[in-house]
């Protein structure tokens, strides 16, 4: 073995094992003590005990935005890159020897659930960068603060509280919250105010921000929402109509949610409520005079006063206009005269008419229009049923396929007329509670129903025996009339007379008078007439009278007979 004076090369390697720490240690890797031994420009030259002494850059000896405080013969920790670069030197850092120490640091704080100091010193994207004691940690710009901030300048390169929210020390990856720092200590202002707010407490306090539906209004450290609905007993379409950002107000409390720190505030309490005693102010039946304050499909809203406001449905708001929108009939802010038709104080409710503050134009067409008044209007409509005409007041009435002519069919009758024509008819019958006018057009026709007994129509009955007047002769029959102004019917062809000879409309002339028997009536009360039901009744009449089984007269000579007796 050699001696002490003379090492030899193995001496001397395991001497260097023994000062970096034993022979199955690396030196490279670790975080060791140096020595400054001078500064030279930005550098500073340490020794950690290699053969080569190492440069550090000043900077790095230095928090963000402040002078590096060191000087020859400190003592500073740094961390060995390489014993050696292509110079010979040591390769040495005081960010990873710093880095390695905050991380174990922060390892520690971040399992405890402890705060840590840091200083927010660059900017990224999407966020910003954050210095803790050595380690550098990513802040996202939506957990700077509660709400969104513009100027982020007044925070940089202060030291201040952040929250660690994750750590992965095997890719150098930190994320931290300053927001989680803010809500945790307004929680605990909101939990000490809170315990000192109560229900019913009448506060002063100023509007932070206005939404749709309210306004949120800081009372000192907490905030409470005013929603719209306790604004004031009127209508409010926005809060922005009442209150504006940065106004004080006061206001009461309504409720408060401990558990969730919610508080709901209101204005309108402090104020009387209008709908006491709206029952007797506004009895049912009664006329007032609103304003429209607003107008949906199915209705509108009409303010009697501020804080009440009725609804006047859309059912009640013409006499005549069904169907209709509501914005076709009034209009907003128009100023109208309503009727109270229901009152409820506990639901806050009030239903108002508008028709009935108006004259009902059925009754007043009854009055002006007794049944049997003659009247003239226009066609509105023809359905399969009838047709509707258009009266005075702008209401219609209605002619039932059966009351519009005589001698037709209710279709052939709906096809005599059109939509926008000018008609005359007579009121049969109205109806105010269910606003409905009959009307009759046939009844003003030369063949109208008499006003004899039941059992006639046109003044004639059935099987009777009449005289009549061709009219106008068809192709399938002859229209008569009977007398002068009598009803009118239709002979058919086949009911002209027995032999086919006889049943030829053409053989008549209009202006002919001749007997017929009425053989009936149609659906509409016409009366059908009979040559031929008149020929065989006579013919039985006179075997009657004039011949029997047995008397060997033949027919001739029986009709002979009868005709004569019938001239005398």
């Amino acid at each position: 073995m050699a001696t002490t004076a003379n090492p030899t090369r193995d001496d001397f390697a395991a001497l260097l094992n023994e000062s970096l720490g034993g022979e199955n240690e690396s030196f490279e890797g670790r975080v060791v003590t140096g020595t400054v031994t001078a500064i030279e420009n930005d550098l500073a030259v340490i020794d950690v005990g290699l053969k080569s002494e190492g440069r550090v850059p000043l900077r790095e000896f230095a928090a963000p935005g402040q002078k590096a405080e060191i000087s020859v013969g400190d003592q500073v920790e740094v961390y060995v890159d390489r014993i050696e670069n292509i110079n010979g030197e040591a390769m040495l850092s005081r960010d990873r020897a710093r880095r390695e120490a905050a991380w174990d640091k922060l390892e520690t704080e971040h399992n405890a659930g402890n705060r840590v100091e840091g200083v927010i010193f660059g900017r990224v994207k999407g966020g910003f960068t954050v210095d803790l004691g050595g380690a550098v940690a990513f802040l996202p710009g939506s957990q700077v603060d509660i709400r969104p901030v513009r100027d982020v300048g007044p925070l940089m390169d202060l030291p201040q509280p952040f929250q660690i929210l994750k750590m992965d020390r095997r890719r150098g990856n930190i994320v931290v919250s300053r927001r989680a720092i803010l809500e945790e200590t307004r929680a605990e202002q909101r939990s000490g105010l809170i315990q000192s707010l109560a229900e019913g407490q009448i506060l002063d306090g100023v509007v932070k921000n206005i939404t749709d539906y309210g306004a949120f209004v800081d009372l000192g450290g907490i905030d409470g929402l005013l929603h719209v609905t306790d604004i004031s007993y009127k209508r409010v379409g926005h809060p922005s109509e009442v209150i504006n950002i940065g106004d004080t107000v006061k206001v009461q409390i309504i409720r408060i949610n401990r558990d969730t720190q919610r508080i709901s505030l209101g204005m309108k309490q402090l104020e009387s409520d209008p709908w006491e005693g709206a029952g007797a102010k506004y009895p049912v039946g009664g006329v007032f005079k609103g304003r429209v304050t607003n107008i949906t499909e199915y209705g509108a809203f009409v303010e009697l006063e501020p804080g009440i406001e009725g609804l006047v449905h859309v059912s009640e708001m013409s006499w005549t206009k069904k169907n209709v929108h509501p914005g076709k009939i009034v209009s907003t802010s128009q100023e109208v005269d309503v009727a109270v038709i229901e009152v409820d104080e506990e639901k806050r409710r009030i239903s108002l008419g508008l028709k009935q503050a108006q004259a009902n134009p059925w009754q007043d067409f009854a009055e002006k229009h007794p049944v049997g008044t003659e009247v003239e209007g226009e066609v509105k409509n023809a359905t399969e049923f009838g047709l509707f005409v258009g009266l005075d007041g702008d209401v219609d009435g209605m002619v039932h396929m059966s009351d519009i002519a005589w001698g037709v069919t209710g279709e052939e009758a709906l096809n005599l007329h059109h939509k926008g024509e000018m008609v005359k008819a007579v009121v049969l019958d109205v109806d105010v509670e269910k606003e409905r006018i009959s009307l009759g057009m046939k009844q003003l026709e030369r063949g109208g129903v008499a006003k004899g007994g039941a059992g006639a129509a046109g003044g004639v009955s059935k099987n009777e025996t009449v005289t009549v007047t061709v009219l106008e002769v068809r192709d399938g029959g002859l229209e008569v009339q009977v007398g002068d102004d009598g009803a009118t019917g239709f002979i058919k062809r086949t009911d002209l007379g027995r032999d086919r000879d006889e049943q030829r409309p053409e053989r008549f002339q209009v202006g002919q008078k001749f007997d017929a028997m009425v053989t009936g009536f149609d659906r509409s009360k016409k009366p059908n007439f009979s040559i031929k039901a008149l020929q065989i009744a006579e013919e039985k009449q006179a075997v009657a009278q004039y011949g029997s089984s047995d008397s060997g007269a033949s027919l001739g000579d029986i009709l002979g007979e009868a005709l004569k007796q019938k001239k005398s």
